[in-house]
């Protein structure tokens, strides 16, 4: 046997082969023997079932039992209770200690036998049962032998003695998981019953929820355990609602010798809650009773003045006493957590006032609108925020705002603070001068220098951003590349400041070393914070504008000076290079929008009608379309803006025909001119075309010209042209695209018409031009012409030989119509099929046509 492979590698081929057929024939077996199970209910005779699925239990065994435990043990407690309450009479005194103390025993006992056992959830079940026949004895106990007891003393020294019994019965029985939370929610009762039986009200209630809270922050700090979360619930609980009592207090306080006792309340929370929250494990929990103690530290301290201050200033000295704790995110030896507690009680103390703030300059803002009732009055309406805060909320904003530039560079990578700074301190800038009561002229040179601030602000801040972070992005890749990098990397460190401090103050990681890569993206965290900023300066400078230019409308002059100056300054924003593209665009928008206005302004004082507003408003488009690629990045917004100035003198125009229609062509003069640059050609172009038709329709309109062609026929002739000269440019267009439109402008009107015109001169003429659109179609094998032309022509043929047919019909026996129709129909049916043909051949003919 001739094999070219050697012996080794042959038989390391044959055991392969070997076992491939061991397990095909294993395989095969356990088939067969499948198949043979399947198949032998047939065997007999008998019908094979289908398998019937399993069905899952709906619950599990424990599941089922513990239920059964619950029911259980809730049906002895009611019987229990029944009986004491109930049948309680029917025994002695001997009977009834015996009954519940042997019940009471054999309850408590029997777990420690069921857990032997291992029957954990029934030890349960009866342990709890246990232990409500100790409250049961309790009651038993007070009800026969110390009826004279005052009983909420009582039950203060019961709940004191059951949950050191439970506690001790808990412990013996570890295994058990109710009676050790049963004691500590039990142990909550003892010092608040005891207070409430002395008579205590207000803040010694408050003094015995302290200590209950303290007690158990003791057992939580001294023996953590499995049992920790209890005593924090339930010490949380008593702290949460000694430092409600305390608030309460404090705010009814009338003087500050009886703000002082709820102060001290509140600065004995205080002191507890940080005390847990520098003790305590877990970052979450820890952080939580930091910023409780902060705030009822700031209840205590601002408690005290409260009383002799306005309600306005009372928050401001809130506010004073909360921001300083901001700077705990400085103070390295205070835990993580402890510091961000402290700095957030501090900032949602802050953001509280802020938000109050807001919401008064809010109002102070939409008050303004009422001048639009009454314009060029020089009333000078009194603003209806006069009886609001006062300089109190001015005064908030800016040191909330202060606080919030202290931020920015305590969290440089974070652009919050920066946003709120910016906005907070223009809104108390903003609003300053009208809580001074200062004349109208000072008001509005204030504020338009806020305005004009922010809008700096933001062209400035943005600039940087944008033109700074590409530079200090570059900086790794300089280094990379080989070249120097110290320069670099000093301007960026000297530009983030302390950049060290970070986020991570506020997380509580350690400084971040300071190398290429961290300088380079705390740089770009620079910059897309200011950049930030920056937007929030432009949107401030946004709403200032508005408001100042809505409060000038109360005066000629405060109208011309406000809307000028600020059109000036917006048209220089928009110039200036440095700054981003969009806050160029705005700029431009709003200075042709005040263009506009000053027109429309220039109008009402010149006394003319408001209709003939309109014509000066449009020189503003005429010059922004004259100026067209020259604006440069700002073109676009510009022409935007100029549009709806158009708009704007079209709806001034709409009260007098003739006027809008001459509006209308200005305006289309207007875009024609924008549309002889290439580049605005199809923007402009069809605006162009629109707005001259629809000038054409107003004069006539204006004119009483009822004939739809001369409606019709301006847009026919406009349609054909630039049908004619689509075709030219692609002669394959069809003939309904290019001439369809057009020819339908007219002829169909006019079809109208036709049948309500009793005189002849309009058929005639329709008919010869439907004739000649016929022969045209025709000659040029276009479809649409010959289509649109034949079926006018038909129309007025049928118009002008109607009165001829009714004339006939009139004559004829009333017979001779059902005769006609009888002989056209035998006539149809025997030539159907040549009709078929001629109907198809037809519209082969039509179909070949363009």
């Amino acid at each position: 046997m001739d094999n070219p492979l050697p012996p080794a590698e042959e038989l390391v081929l044959i055991d392969r082969e070997l076992i491939q057929l061991d397990a095909r024939r294993h395989f095969l077996l356990s088939r067969r023997a499948w198949l043979l199970g399947a198949q032998a209910p047939h065997a007999w005779g008998a019908a094979a079932r289908p398998p019937v699925p399993a069905q899952g239990a709906e619950a599990s065994a424990p599941g089922a039992q513990n239920v059964l435990l619950v029911l259980g043990a809730v049906l002895l407690a009611v019987a229990a209770l029944a009986f004491t309450l109930v049948s309680w009479g029917s025994l002695g005194i001997a009977g009834r200690s015996a009954v519940l103390a042997v019940v009471t025993a054999a309850a408590l006992g029997a777990p420690v036998v069921l857990l032997r056992r291992g029957l954990r959830s029934t030890a349960e079940a009866v342990g709890a049962v246990g232990l409500l026949l100790t409250v049961l004895d309790a009651y038993a106990l007070y009800a026969v032998g110390m009826p004279e007891v005052d009983g909420t003393a009582y039950a203060a020294g019961a709940a004191a003695v059951l949950a050191a019994g439970w506690a001790g019965y808990g412990r013996s029985l570890p295994a058990l998981r109710i009676p050790v939370p049963a004691a500590l929610l039990t142990a909550q009762l003892p010092l608040p019953l005891a207070a409430l039986a002395a008579g205590a009200e207000g803040l010694d209630l408050a003094w015995a929820l302290l200590g209950t809270a303290a007690l158990d922050a003791g057992l939580v700090l001294l023996r953590p355990g499995r049992w920790s979360l209890w005593a924090g619930a339930a010490g949380s609980v008593a702290g949460g609602a000694a430092l409600l009592t305390g608030l309460v207090e404090s705010v009814a306080a009338d003087s500050t010798g009886a703000a002082l006792a709820p102060s001290a309340r509140l600065a004995a929370v205080a002191v507890l809650a940080l005390v847990v929250a520098w003790r305590a494990s877990g970052i979450g929990m820890r952080a939580a009773f930091a910023a409780a103690g902060a705030l009822a530290a700031v209840a205590a301290l601002g408690g005290l003045v409260r009383p002799e201050l306005s309600p306005p200033w009372a928050a401001v000295a809130y506010l004073v006493v909360a921001l300083p704790l901001l700077g705990a995110l400085r103070v390295s030896a205070l835990p993580e957590p402890v510091r961000r507690g402290l700095a957030l009680a501090g900032a949602g103390v802050a953001v509280l006032q802020a938000v109050t703030s807001v919401a008064w300059v809010a109002t102070v803002l939409v008050d303004r609108l009422r001048v639009l009732e009454e314009v060029w009055s020089v009333t000078t309406p009194a603003p209806a925020a006069a009886n609001g805060p006062g300089l109190a909320a001015p005064v908030s904003l800016l040191l909330t705002a202060g606080a919030a530039w202290w931020l920015v560079r305590v969290l440089p990578g974070r652009p919050e603070p920066g946003v709120a700074a910016v906005v907070l301190g223009w809104a108390a800038l903003f609003t300053a001068p009208v809580m001074l009561d200062a004349a109208p002229g000072a008001v509005f040179a204030a504020q338009l220098a806020v305005t004009l601030a922010a809008g700096l602000l933001a062209l400035r801040s943005t600039a940087a951003a944008f033109t700074d972070a590409p530079a200090k992005t570059a900086a790794p890749a300089t280094e990379a590349g080989g070249g120097p990098t110290a320069h670099a990397g000093g301007d960026n460190l000297a530009g983030t400041g302390s950049a060290a401090v970070g986020d991570g103050s506020l997380a509580g990681s350690g400084p971040a070393p300071v190398g290429a890569d961290s300088l380079t993206g705390s740089g770009t965290a620079s910059a897309a914070r200011r950049g930030f900023a920056g937007v929030a300066a432009g949107v401030c400078a946004l709403v200032g504008a508005l408001s100042v230019s809505v409060a000038a409308l109360d005066g000629r002059l405060a109208t011309f000076g406000v809307l000028g100056l600020l059109g000036a300054a917006c048209a220089a924003g928009a110039a200036y290079r440095p700054a981003p593209e969009w806050a160029r665009a705005g700029a431009a928008a709003l200075a042709v929008g005040y263009a506009a206005l000053l027109a429309v302004a220039l109008g009402a004082l010149l006394e003319r009608p408001v209709a003939w507003w309109a014509p000066p408003v449009l020189v503003v488009p005429a010059v922004v379309a004259a100026l067209g690629p020259r604006l440069g990045v700002v073109r676009v917004p510009a022409e935007v803006a100029a549009a709806a100035s158009g708009l704007l003198a079209v709806a001034l125009a709409t009260g007098d025909a003739p006027v809008l229609a001459l509006v209308l062509a200005l305006a289309g003069v207007v875009c024609a001119a924008a549309a002889v640059r290439p580049e605005r050609r199809s923007a402009a172009g069809w605006p162009a075309g629109v707005l001259f038709l629809a000038a054409t329709w107003v004069r006539l309109a204006a004119s009483e010209v009822t004939v739809p062609e001369a409606y019709t026929l301006p847009v026919t002739a406009a349609a054909l042209a630039v049908g004619f000269l689509r075709r030219r440019r692609d002669p394959l267009a069809g003939s309904w695209t290019a001439y369809g439109p057009g020819l339908a402008a007219t002829l169909l009107p006019s079809t109208l018409a036709v049948w309500g015109d009793p005189h002849w001169l309009r058929p005639l003429l329709l008919g010869t031009a439907a004739l000649g659109v016929t022969l045209a179609g025709a000659r040029g094998r276009l479809r649409a012409p010959l289509l649109l032309g034949g079926a006018t022509l038909t129309a007025v043929a049928l118009h002008e030989l109607t009165p001829y047919v009714i004339q006939v019909v009139d004559a004829l026996p009333r017979w001779l119509p059902p005769a006609l129709a009888g002989v056209l129909l035998l006539v149809v049916g025997a030539t159907y099929e040549k009709r078929l043909r001629d109907a198809r051949r037809l519209r082969e003919a039509i179909g070949r046509l363009r």
